[in-house]
């Protein structure tokens, strides 16, 4: 994704993974949050769903196996969109091959070192090794990132005492209930998704027909690190829920998922930015996969780094944008660590934790609570420092709908910045910076502003209510600030 962010800004770079092509291990199985909506204003939403209405708020989501009753709330943030990862990898490679990005698959990462005007790669592909200078680097290689290694960034954080195993099984017809869940004999309900009892938790899903996903999360510590098996994945739910869970291999072609984990992590990198070097994914955060925050945390980064190095890159940045990566999402990366240990917390067992979540059920009926929750797991809930002190800036742009029916996420697909002219004759004041922000001119019914400027990642850098000497002097020291001196001649 971050390839074809700098592509899109006319950039070629050079993606290089170990593997020999496209993973098909099967891992998440969806995204959720605001990154659906990040997809939309690259129009990826349309193109890798087929559907042709805009992306949906969800009605409810789960926090530690908690229902969340969003279906009353007004600008719900919260997006869903099933799709498993390996689909969404390979619809990334075609988008970022048709952008022409060099990606080199089977090459893995030796060794680096910076220098003061590049960052130097040692390759090895096969039994052959080479050099490669790059301008920058980006360590997009996972929780144990050799780059983030290498530069030398701390990765603090804890490591919670459960086993969780996770495997595809197949489940018998007569145990599977209509709305998704299974009646179990013996023992009663377990609901779809993720599932809380007094010795531990059950996570059962099924996404598509066939084989279903199984799981467990037993608060214990480590077990021999052989490979899982069923028979301890039945062991696992036995020791949990007091009965057999019937369960068949799973029949399907697969890949299958069959793993466990010992000891949940959960670590931030004390930084992202190391001189040439900036972390990505799960090489700057890793934590636990409950509610499914890792694509939606990860993709959002992207999007807010690409265009700033992007920028960078092209000569025009203003001095210290590339530092407001950084600035911006190690906040949000802190959030999601904070919610992410909360829901691992809730999950265990004990009368103490039983009596914690019948208060929290309590209070995530409150209007206000169900949309403080919405705003924390969609990962909208911390507001970026734009410098500008209107109610839209530092926030997500609202959804809004143009006169001649465009909605504004459509305005970004270029991944360039616009200027939304609402009232007019704002568009005219920007001209100095025509070569690197697009000026829209439009009707919007119900308008929150006169004019917008919104950043490529979705993101309001300023906005007026009317445009007097005061908002032309302040929307040029917006654009100033994010997008560098105006252009002469």
């Amino acid at each position: 994704m971050l390839a074809c962010e700098l592509a899109l800004a006319g950039l070629r770079p050079v993606v290089l993974d170990v593997l020999p092509g496209p993973s098909s291990e099967p891992k998440a199985n969806g995204l959720v949050g605001q990154v659906v909506r990040t997809l939309d204003m690259r129009g990826l939403y349309r193109s890798f769903t087929g559907d042709s209405e805009p992306p949906r708020p969800t009605d409810g989501w789960i926090f530690a196996a908690m229902t969340l009753d969003l279906s009353g709330l007004q600008d719900n943030p919260m997006y869903a969109m099933v799709m498993p990862q390996p689909r969404l990898v390979r619809l990334l490679e075609k988008r970022a091959r048709d952008l022409g990005v060099d990606l080199r698959w089977g090459h893995e990462l030796a060794g680096l070192q910076q220098r003061p005007e590049s960052v130097v790669l040692t390759v090895s592909s096969g039994d052959r090794e080479c050099q490669l200078d790059a301008r920058y680097l980006v360590g997009a290689d996972g929780g144990r990132s050799l780059v983030r290694k290498t530069v030398g960034i701390d990765f603090p954080g804890y490591t919670s005492q459960t086993v969780a195993r996770l495997a595809h099984v197949h489940i018998p017809d007569g145990l599977r209930h209509a709305d998704g869940g299974l009646d179990v004999p013996g023992f009663g309900r377990i609901a779809f998704g993720h599932n809380r009892f007094d010795n531990g938790g059950i996570i059962f899903a099924q996404f598509e027909p066939g084989d279903a996903l199984l799981g467990t999360i037993e608060f214990a510590p480590p077990v021999e690190d052989e490979p899982l098996t069923l028979v301890e994945l039945r062991d696992s739910a036995r020791r949990i829920i007091g009965v057999d869970l019937p369960f068949e291999e799973p029949k399907g072609q697969g890949p299958h998922a069959l793993r466990r984990i010992n000891g949940q992590n959960t670590r931030h990198a004390e930084r992202y930015r190391d001189g040439r070097v900036l972390l990505l994914g799960d090489a700057a955060h890793v934590h636990s996969a409950m509610g499914g925050p890792g694509l939606n945390l990860g993709l959002q980064d992207t999007m807010n780094l690409g265009w700033k190095l992007a920028a960078h890159l092209n000569g025009w940045a203003p001095p210290g944008l590339l530092d407001t990566y950084e600035s911006e999402r190690h906040p949000v990366g802190e959030r999601v660590v904070m919610h992410s240990l909360s829901q691992t917390a809730l999950m265990a067992p004990g009368p103490e934790v039983a009596a914690l979540r019948s208060l929290l059920g309590e209070l995530f009926t409150l209007p206000d609570v169900a949309r403080h929750m919405a705003a924390l797991l969609a990962g909208t809930d911390v507001r970026y420092d734009v410098g500008d002190d209107h109610p839209l800036s530092g926030w997500p742009v609202p959804e809004l709908i143009l006169a001649d029916g465009r909605r504004v996420t459509e305005l970004l697909h270029a991944a360039r910045p616009v200027l939304l002219d609402i009232d007019g004759g704002v568009g005219a004041t920007a001209s100095g910076w025509a070569d690197r922000v697009d000026v829209v001119t439009a009707t919007v019914d119900d308008s929150p502003a006169a004019a917008l400027l919104i950043r490529p990642d979705g993101y309001v850098a300023w906005a007026a209510n009317q445009f007097g000497p005061a908002d032309q002097a302040a929307l040029h020291a917006a654009l100033r600030r994010w997008f560098g001196d105006e252009s002469i001649g």
